[in-house]
């Protein structure tokens, strides 16, 4: 089993950065595809971002692309979102998750584990 612990969200203005951590257990981290997504009030949950199991390959949802960047370091078990250039709309909590899958996927049914989530807030 993984758990999953997410930190570093807060109350900005837009343009601002953020970084987030989430924080993996387990000595099975390194297999997992990692992913960030975020839900917005009274809206679903919808896919940000994932990378693979090496950290060699990374996707994002267009909404975020350019501004956002996810990296892992399997050595400490821990997956970042750098967020950048931030919107308004970016305002979310933020959920990290780790699925079995090793091909891509951006569907919340494939992520096996999930964190309890951060909260963004961007103001205007």
């Amino acid at each position: 089993q993984v758990q999953l612990v997410e930190s570093g969200g807060g109350l900005v203005q837009a343009g601002a950065s953020l970084r987030l951590s989430c924080a993996a257990s387990g000595r099975t981290f390194s297999t997992y595809r990692m992913g960030w997504f975020r839900q917005a009030p009274g809206k679903e949950r919808e896919f940000v971002s994932t990378i693979s199991w090496s950290g060699g390959t990374t996707y994002y949802a267009d909404s975020v692309k350019g501004r956002f960047t996810i990296s892992r370091d399997n050595a400490k078990n821990t997956v970042l979102l750098q967020m950048n250039s931030l919107k308004p709309e970016d305002t979310a909590v933020y959920y990290c998750a780790a699925s079995r899958q090793v091909a891509r996927t951006i569907l919340l049914n494939e992520y096996d584990y999930w964190g309890q989530g951060t909260q963004v807030t961007v103001s205007s």
